[in-house]
């Protein structure tokens, strides 16, 4: 009811966009479950709009590349940072993409910039369609103008391109959001293909929904274009 409202600004866009052959969704790890950055390995998600297939090929071809991305189900078992998304694939299009749900607990630049090579090399390498999704919420139970001070700051690199300022600045405000590591590997990817900005398309806090704005947490939803696609 907080998230969901703005993340539809992203899937709005992308209905308009077309089908894409893959969706690679990458969100945090919040249980500390499994490997320190892991890959469905292969089969179905159900959620009560239907199933969605796994792109097992994807997939191996993934960990084949990278350094940090192993196969492993434990993290995803009580994680929602990755399922939330699929709902909007399945609402959005009659025939949903195969998906790739990678979930990371180890959130450093490093992986980032490794998982985003590996990203970009599979892609290309295959010919593959694919869409990037990072799931992330932003500042968590500061007043909500607090919130939107902090996270102002923080999107002001991700629309930047700047996975390394957004690190620093996330260190020096203390902004809490929970998935910067996905966020990052979004960002190295984009400028990899070749893209010049990232357009924030909404901002919102849960006060906005709520009217309780003691305390909040931020949502964005942000669009990369690649070079040619406006």
């Amino acid at each position: 009811m907080y998230s969901g409202p703005v993340a539809a600004h992203v899937y709005y866009r992308m209905a308009l966009e077309g089908r894409p052959e893959a969706v690679v969704i990458a969100g945090p790890n919040h249980t500390g479950l499994g490997a320190m950055v892991s890959v469905y390995p292969g089969g179905y998600w159900a959620t009560p709009l239907g199933e969605v297939e796994v792109d097992s090929e994807l997939v191996k071809a993934l960990v084949s590349r990278s350094a940090y991305l192993e196969p492993d189900e434990d993290a995803h078992v009580y994680e929602h940072s990755v399922e939330v998304q699929v709902p909007f694939l399945q609402y959005i299009y009659k025939d949903p993409p195969r998906i790739v749900p990678i979930v990371v607990r180890y959130q450093t630049l490093e992986v980032a910039r490794d998982l985003a090579r590996a990203v970009d090399e599979v892609a290309r390498e295959h010919g593959v369609d694919l869409v990037f999704i990072a799931s992330s919420d932003f500042t968590h139970y500061d007043p909500h103008d607090v919130a939107v001070k902090k996270d102002s700051a923080a999107l002001e690199h991700v629309k930047a391109l700047d996975p390394e300022g957004l690190y620093k600045t996330i260190e020096r405000l203390n902004v809490t959001m929970c998935g910067p590591g996905p966020v990052a590997t979004l960002l190295y990817l984009a400028r990899a293909r070749g893209a010049r900005e990232a357009v924030l398309l909404k901002y919102a806090t849960s006060g906005d929904v709520s009217g309780e704005k003691s305390w909040v947490v931020g949502y964005a939803a942000v669009r990369v274009p690649e070079p040619g696609h406006a």
